[in-house]
């Protein structure tokens, strides 16, 4: 699986910046590639009152503002365009987002891939589903 695209795209918005003496942006960015093969990317924004966002939220917000919400690939880059796996906030939110996304190819550090739902086996989704299939 080509990651190529993605990676340059995330390394692209990366940008750590102050904002303000509150805000900073920009240490993390993310590129997610729907099943359409749009690439949306977004940047991390951190504020001292904690109400700042991922750089994934910020890609997914910007895929869904296209009208779209499967997501097939996604990777995160730190401050010096190394992958790494999205946070436990993230994967929830992608999860979320369309059923399919549990599929997603997720791309770690060292070129490692992993499907999102490896990255939270235990996903309170798929378990509910399981329960109401049983209870018909």
């Amino acid at each position: 699986m080509n990651f190529e695209p993605l990676l340059e795209a995330a390394r692209k918005v990366l940008s750590p910046r102050r904002l303000t003496d509150y805000v900073e942006a920009g240490q993390v960015a993310a590129a997610l590639m729907t099943d359409r093969g749009n690439i949306y990317t977004g940047v991390c924004i951190d504020a001292a009152c904690s109400v700042g966002f991922c750089a994934e939220h910020a890609a997914a917000a910007a895929m869904i503002t296209a009208g779209e919400s499967k997501v097939v690939q996604m990777v995160a880059v730190d401050r010096d365009g190394t992958a790494l796996p999205p946070c436990g906030r993230c994967r929830e939110f992608i999860s979320q987002l369309h059923d399919d996304n549990l599929h997603a190819a997720v791309l770690l550090p060292g070129g490692h891939t992993m499907r999102l739902l490896e990255l939270m086996p235990f996903d309170w989704k798929e378990s509910r589903r399981i329960r109401m299939a049983e209870k018909k």
